[in-house]
Order: C-alpha cells, then sequence, then structure tokens
C-alpha cells in the first residue's frame, strides 16, 4: 500500500467510527490504477493470517493494528469521485471480515461499479471455507474478480498485471460462475 494521506494518524482518526456495520482497516487509496482494471478506490482490511514473506503490506497484519472504518463512510468518500471503474478489498486479508466486506460489496453493486478481491487463499480454500461461513461463499458470489494465493518471493513477477508473484492467479469471477470451471483473466 502507498503511502498516503489516509495512513496519516491524524487524518485516520477522522474515520474511527465505532459503528455496527463496519470494517476494520489500515487506511484507504482514493485512486489508484495498479490494483485492478481502470480507476479504483482501494480498502486495505486490517489484519492478515499469511504473512508472506516479502509482502508489500507488511502492516496491515497485525489484527489489532488499523481502525474501524463505517462502511457509510468509505461509501461516502467512494461517491466523491464518479471517475472510479469500482473498488478493490485488499489487505490484510478481506476474507477475515466476509461479512463487513460483504455488506459493503452489496452497496457497492448498488453502484454498479465492479469489485476486485485480493486474497492470500485461494479460490479452492475460500470455496470450502464458503461451506462453514455462508459470508464467504455470498461474497465470492459478488465480486468480478479475484487475485488470490499467497504472495511468493521466489516468484516475484513485476512484469504482472494487478499481481506480485507467478503463483497468483487473476480470476474472472462471472465467467467462471457461468462456466463451472476457473476462467482466467488474459492479461
Amino acid at each position: 500500500m502507498s503511502q498516503d494521506k489516509w495512513n496519516k494518524s491524524d487524518e485516520a482518526e477522522q474515520w474511527k467510527e465505532n459503528k455496527p456495520e463496519s470494517i476494520r482497516i489500515a487506511g484507504v487509496v482514493r485512486e489508484s490504477i495498479v490494483d485492478g482494471p481502470g480507476i479504483r478506490f482501494v480498502v486495505f482490511g486490517q489484519g492478515c493470517p499469511h504473512h508472506c514473506e516479502g509482502c508489500h503490506n507488511p502492516n496491515t497484519h497485525d489484527f489489532d493494528g488499523g481502525y474501524d472504518c463505517s462502511i457509510e463512510k468509505i461509501l461516502t468518500e467512494m461517491d466523491k469521485n464518479p471517475l472510479l471503474s469500482g473498488i478493490t478489498f485488499s489487505g490484510g486479508e478481506p476474507m477475515c471480515q466476509p461479512e463487513a466486506f460483504l455488506a459493503l460489496a452489496e452497496e457497492i453493486k448498488k453502484r454498479k461499479l465492479d469489485i476486485v478481491v485480493y486474497s492470500g487463499y485461494t479460490l479452492e480454500e475460500l470455496t470450502k471455507m464458503g461451506q462453514d461461513r455462508t459470508a464467504i461463499q455470498s461474497l465470492l458470489d459478488k465480486i468480478d474478480y479475484l487475485i488470490d494465493g499467497r504472495f511468493v518471493l521466489s516468484e516475484r513477477d513485476l512484469q504482472l498485471n494487478f499481481r506480485g508473484s507467478r503463483n497468483q492467479r487473476y480470476i474472472d469471477m462471472a465467467a467462471t460462475r457461468q462456466n463451472g470451471k476457473i476462467i482466467l483473466v488474459q492479461s
């Protein structure tokens, strides 16, 4: 995550809200062209169990770090930019807070924007997890693209679109749901 104004503690303080419909986040980026197709609003979830060596966002690992932000506040900030193509859920690990990210995804879909999710889990792992935690499966059903798999330092490749290592997949989730098998985005 690039260092921007949302990571400064004084400005992060204005995002702190203790509402029931909130997400624990490390920060946001209002406009990104490296976290999915088009211009994206990026929400970095706080907390990650993977601790990948060489992780781009190690500050997001601690589940007690970051701050609570209401879904309403995220939407208000997003709505200020009519040029957005969509939103990206990154982290940390968004699937550690599937209920909160699902609530946000439902609101995003009402705005006709696409959703990209970065997860250190593979789609196969998430599908299995979704059998016990329905919010995970419901979130998978709402997203447009999934970049899955842990970052592997020995497979790092800076030429890949939207991925950090060759083992990660850029999955077209709508096509995957329609075809009943994983369909990768050709990039």
